[in-house]
């Protein structure tokens, strides 16, 4: 197989050559991730516009939904820098077993996950759910339980493909699905080419035929592709190794329970203001769309980082992991600023382009102020995190993620929500925000100290 990067062997640290290197693994990722969202964005769209207590039932289920697959895909990430490290240090026969245990991985938590989602019942009686959109997110839930083991299988496929350095496969798949969902999102929910309008429930349903059908794209890409098949990475199939598992749940574990304490950190604030109202929950879940749309750069550019990093750690060419550390830094932190800058001078027409509810609407162009203030902080400790993944550093960073953003983010946020004495007798969504940006700014904080030490050690010895 020919690895784009020529990660076996010492490699130039040059600004440009790692930039180019980095700019070519992140945009396929980057157009990936964000058909992937603009599915959640045309769901927001549809419900919306078939009905603000639709739309508040897929913003509270999908907050749900969203948490459990981060959870569970989280772990899968372990796949990532487990077979980055492989193809740095040419280990290209590790190849077929990494991916095989982590499809068996994949299998074995999409039980666990299938069963939280067709019964939420006690999650959403805990979050206060108002009884008139219980059973909207309840059928929402129950639908996307149904496509929930084919996601899980995918992000295996996902983790795998980015790591050797083949991410342009991924954003042909995310074209084909996100072209199926759209069409098929709208037909369920209002009932057109014959169909009975199912409401915000059709969303659910079609995220789960778009989920089965990209995972059949990703089985059919690893059979066909001539570049895989020297490495016959689904034949000689391998029972469930208990070493090799345990070895991708050591690194796995940290790192799904980062990535579901970061995410959870703005999904699960559906579920705490579902009291305030539909209104609520539907301004929030605009504003919150936006900001995961912004997010995909530096997540993307994270990624890329994470693999590039993985591999020169791999090959242990420590000055290339460094240059790569610094030049994702530079390049996704201005970008992020940028971006950050245009959203807050386009926010009118932005939000507009969401909803026609006015009350909505007051809502979303109240909270996108902070969109705009955290991205250059964010952009930092994503990059960080990932990069940190990159030399097999886990534990710390997940340790790093509760205190900021479940312990500031949603702890510090509730209370400016609800019980701050200024917000008492009127509560509002955006003391969630508000505590959202300082949990950022010191995330970006503690991020920087611990990949500065990390790289100053040349990831040797240190405590994962």
């Amino acid at each position: 197989m020919k690895f784009p990067q020529g990660v076996s062997e010492s490699a130039p640290t040059g600004f440009a050559t790692i930039a180019g290197r980095l700019l070519h693994h992140a945009w396929p990722v980057l157009v990936a991730q964000l058909l992937s969202m603009s599915m959640m964005v045309a769901d927001t769209v549809i419900a919306g516009r078939y009905g603000t207590a639709d739309l508040a039932a897929v913003a509270i289920g999908s907050g749900l939904y969203i948490s459990v697959v981060m959870l569970m895909a989280g772990l899968l990430q372990a796949v990532a820098p487990t077979v980055a490290h492989h193809v740095g240090a040419g280990r290209h026969d590790q190849l077929a077993p990494s991916l095989q245990q982590g499809l068996w991985l994949a299998t074995m938590l999409a039980v666990p996950g299938c069963l939280l989602l067709t019964h939420p019942g006690f999650l959403l009686e805990l979050a206060g759910v108002p009884p008139e959109l219980f059973e909207r997110v309840e059928g929402y839930l129950a639908a996307t339980a149904a496509g929930l083991p084919a996601v899980l299988l995918y992000r295996t496929f996902y983790a795998f493909n980015n790591a050797v350095g083949r991410p342009r496969a991924l954003m042909v798949i995310s074209l084909i699905a996100t072209s199926t969902h759209v069409p098929l999102a709208w037909a369920l929910v209002n009932g057109t080419l014959g169909l009975a309008p199912m409401g915000g429930m059709g969303c659910g349903v079609s995220t789960a035929v778009v989920s089965w059908l990209g995972l059949s794209c990703g089985l059919i890409y690893l059979l066909r592709n001539p570049a895989y098949q020297r490495y016959r990475l689904l034949s000689n199939w391998r029972r469930p190794d208990p070493k090799a598992l345990a070895g991708l749940l050591r690194l796995g574990i940290p790192m799904g329970l980062s990535t579901f304490i970061e995410i959870t950190s703005f999904t699960l604030i559906a579920l705490f203001i579902a009291r305030l109202g539909a209104e609520a929950v539907a301004g929030h879940r605009v504003v919150a769309n936006l900001a995961a749309l912004i997010y995909m750069l530096p997540l993307a550019m994270s990624i890329a980082c994470m693999v590039l990093v993985g591999q020169a750690a791999g090959a242990r060419d420590w000055a290339r992991a460094r240059a790569t550390v610094r030049v994702g830094m530079l390049l996704t932190g201005g970008a992020a600023s940028v971006i950050g800058l245009i959203l807050w001078l386009l926010r009118e027409p932005v939000i507009g382009l969401s909803t026609a509810d006015a009350g909505v609407h007051t809502v979303a162009l109240g909270l996108i102020i902070y969109i705009c203030l955290y991205q250059l902080f964010d952009s930092v400790q994503t990059v960080a995190s990932h990069a940190l993944r990159g030399y097999k550093v886990t534990l710390l960073p997940m340790l790093l993620h509760t205190l900021c953003f479940w312990g500031i983010g949603l702890g510090l946020g509730y209370w400016l929500s609800f019980h701050a004495p200024w917000r008492v007798a009127s509560p509002t969504v955006a003391g969630f925000w508000e505590a959202g940006v300082l949990a950022t700014i010191l995330a970006s904080v503690l991020f920087g100290m611990l990949l500065r030490r990390v790289m100053r050690t040349q990831g040797d010895g240190f405590v994962r």
